[in-house]
Formats: C-alpha cells, structure tokens, sequence
C-alpha cells in the first residue's frame, strides 16, 4: 500500500495536469492537443463547448422530398433521414444536437440546431449530401480520367453500402492524402473478383455521379480493404471519409431555411447564472471552513481539485453545457461537500466516545462509506434513467435533460474519488492531531 505522501505527490501531478487543460485560454494560453498514434487520433481545442442556450450557434431547415415513396412508407424514410443526419452531425463534432422532424401541411421537414456552430455552409454541405459512392469501370475507352462520363463507364456492382469503414490516411510513398477503407464481409468478396479481372485497367469512383478518382488497379486486392488515391487534400479525405462512414440519405433533402442564432438566454441571463453558481460555491465554502475548521479548510481544498478535474474532464470528452448541465454541476458540487460532511460527523461521534484521532479519522471515513456509497448509487441510478443511453422509446431523450444528466453522473462519479481518496489522503498528511 502506498503511504500518504505518494499518494499526495500523485493527487499533485493530477492536480496539476487539471489545471492546465481546466484553465480559461484567455488567461492561460496553451496550444491545443493533438496526438496521432498510428491509426488513434485525439485531437482537443482545451475550450468549453456551450450549447444553444449559451453561445447559440445554427439554425437550418430541410424539406424532404416524399415523390416516389409510397404514402405507408414515409414516416420511416423521414425517421431514417433523420437518423442519417444525426450520424453526420456527430461526425460534424457536434454534442448535444437536436435534429428532430416536423410537418408544415403536407411538407415534411427536418429541424437541424448546431450549437456552437457558425459555419453554416460547412453544415449543410455535409449534411445534405447524399454520398451516393460508385466503382466502375470504362466501356471501350483506351484511357481513364478524371472526365469520365455515366455514358463511357458502366457500374461494377460495388457501391458505399459494401463498406465496413473509411478513414483519411497518406500513401506511404508518396505521403499524399488518400482514404482507407474496408469492405463489409460480403463485399470483400465482390471487391475481389471486380479487381482481380481489372488488374491495369483504370477503376472510375463517382460520388454521387460525378467522378473523384480514376486509380489503375495494380494488383488485386482480396483482403477486404482497400485505398481511394485522387487529388486530395487532407481536409477533403476526412470531409470524404465522414460520408462514407454516415450512410446514404434515403430521401432527398434541400435546404429552405438557414439562419445563425444567438444565445437563447441571452448574455445577461448567463451572466446571472454564472454569478449565483459563484456565489452559492462561496457560500458552501464559507460555512465548512466556519463550521469545521481545519478540516473544512481541507475539504475546500479537494472542492477545488473536484472543479479543476471536472472541466477538464469536460473539455477532455467534449461535454457541450447547457443551462440544465451548469446546474448538474452545481448540484454535484453540494453532493461532494455533502460526504465531507458525513465524513466529519462521523469522526466526531468516534472522537467522543474517546478514540483517538488517527483511529476516529479511519473509522469515520469506513462507516462514512456506507452511507456515501448508497445515496450515490441510487443518484447513478437516476442518471442512468434521465441519460438514456440505451435510446429506449419509452424514456426521456431531450438533449438539456441527457446534458443535466451527463454532468451530474460524472460530478458524482468524480466527487466519490475527492472525497473518499484526495480529502481522506489530505487528512493523513496535514491534519494529525
């Protein structure tokens, strides 16, 4: 077992490594993280993402068209539209979003708010993309370019619905942007036999019937993964590789309205929010220092390193705050003093029975646990309820109540590490009696 002060120079290095992802840019500017690990990449801007109601951010408006699709079925191709675009949001960076449906008279549309997005266009062209991808090879033409037409290629069969997987990555030798990919279990077989009987001869990819790429097959490729080469940069394979990897819409979509919105509470009311969260902190903090002296000043100390670890874990993940997410938040907050509180009382009551301190301080915190442990657990529970993440139709799936939920489990989850391992560890260096 390690002794306290291992454990302190531990809770220091995560201290510290809170701090500086936790602290505001304007105070303390620091580069943003961006590790690439083979195919592992992590890439943070260290800000707080707010959503609608904080920072606002995009409004936009699709109708779909229903021509074609019989009456009984367009309530399930709206509802796939609608989880198509919800996919492609996701790859957008976007937490938090609400992506909804709606009917104006006979027109069915699709309701798309971005928080903290301004780049409009930059939305809607991946959202309303339909990513139709096709191979094909060329009828008679002695050689492949990037001009090829629908009426000199013909399809081979192997289209965006055989693949498994698609990732921006750079060829090997020549380091230029490319797009891996992998196939699905029955399309790796078709991708073979297509390439095996093209072996030099050009192979055309069209993306949604305009030509992108025209690589020469070189050898056959059997193993169920394969590479798109063209004339890329290195923003167009990831733009490229997000539509891959969303599906095809299954309607038609085009864009009616399109509008970027301010903040829904308005800077003032934020601003409010932001001073009565400050000063109920500063009043949590003044009553346990009053109230419990040295070990309340402790207990402020692991509020302090709960706070700092919490925002980062924050910008870390991202979570995208909303006003019902602020006050998860703050609620987490009381509930971390709140088994400080129970910690000392029961310290307290072993201390008047005669126990020394260093045997109240451990039966304290052991008999403490029981009860930490159980109001905790039936929160988590609620959590677990008001999150959702199983998608149950029957459940809550509002976006402010998951983001309420979302900080509040993971202020619980952390305040039971501050106050059960950082206060318990402070206790032992800095409070012997």
């Amino acid at each position: 077992m390690k002794s306290p002060l291992h454990r302190l120079i531990i809770i220091l290095i995560i201290t510290l490594v809170a701090v500086f992802i936790a602290a505001p840019s304007n105070l303390f500017p620091r580069p943003p993280i961006d590790i690439q690990l083979g195919q592992f990449s992590f890439k943070r801007n260290l800000e707080l993402a707010l959503g609608l109601d904080l920072a606002g951010g995009s409004h936009l408006v699709f109708e779909a068209d229903m021509n074609g699709i019989d009456v009984q079925d367009q309530e399930v191709a709206l509802e796939a539209a609608r989880s198509t675009i919800e996919r492609r949001v996701n790859l957008f960076g976007v937490s938090e979003a609400q992506v909804q449906t709606a009917k104006v008279g006979n027109s069915k549309r699709l309701v798309v708010e971005l928080p903290g997005v301004k780049d409009t266009q930059g939305a809607v062209s991946l959202i309303g993309q339909t990513a139709r991808l096709d191979f094909r090879e060329l009828k008679d033409v002695p050689e492949a370019t990037i001009a090829a037409t629908l009426e000199t290629t013909e399809s081979t069969g192997f289209t965006g619905a055989d693949f498994k997987r698609a990732r921006p990555s750079f060829d090997p030798n020549t380091g230029k942007p490319v797009i891996s990919f992998e196939t699905k279990p029955e399309g790796a077989q078709k991708f073979g036999e297509i390439t095996t009987r093209l072996v030099d001869k050009p192979l055309v990819i069209f993306l949604d019937d305009i030509p992108i790429s025209a690589p020469v097959v070189q050898t056959p490729i059997t193993g169920g993964s394969g590479v798109i080469t063209g004339q890329f940069t290195t923003e167009e394979t990831r733009y490229l590789s997000n539509l891959l990897n969303s599906g095809s819409l299954p309607v038609p979509i085009k864009l009616i309205e399109q509008r970027t919105v301010e903040a829904s509470l308005g800077a003032a009311s934020v601003k409010a929010s932001i001073t009565a969260g400050l000063v109920g902190l500063g009043m949590v903090v003044l009553f346990m220092t009053v109230y419990y002296g040295r070990l309340g000043l402790l207990a402020v100390v692991g509020l302090l390193i709960y706070g700092s670890l919490t925002i980062a874990l924050y910008k870390l993940m991202p979570v995208v705050l909303t006003l019902p997410g602020v006050a998860g938040f703050i609620l987490s907050v009381g509930m971390a003093v709140d088994a400080n509180i129970l910690i000392f009382e029961r310290m307290k009551e072993e201390l008047r029975v005669g126990k020394d301190w260093g045997n109240s301080m451990e039966l304290g915190f052991g008999r403490a646990w029981d009860s930490i442990r159980d109001a905790n657990i039936a929160t988590l529970l609620t959590v677990f309820i008001l999150l959702n993440p199983l998608n149950l139709s029957f459940l809550h799936t509002s976006g402010p109540v998951r983001g309420f939920a979302l900080t509040l489990g993971l202020g619980i989850l952390i305040s039971l590490f501050t106050g059960i391992f950082v206060t318990r560890t402070l206790m032992r260096v800095f409070a012997k009696q």
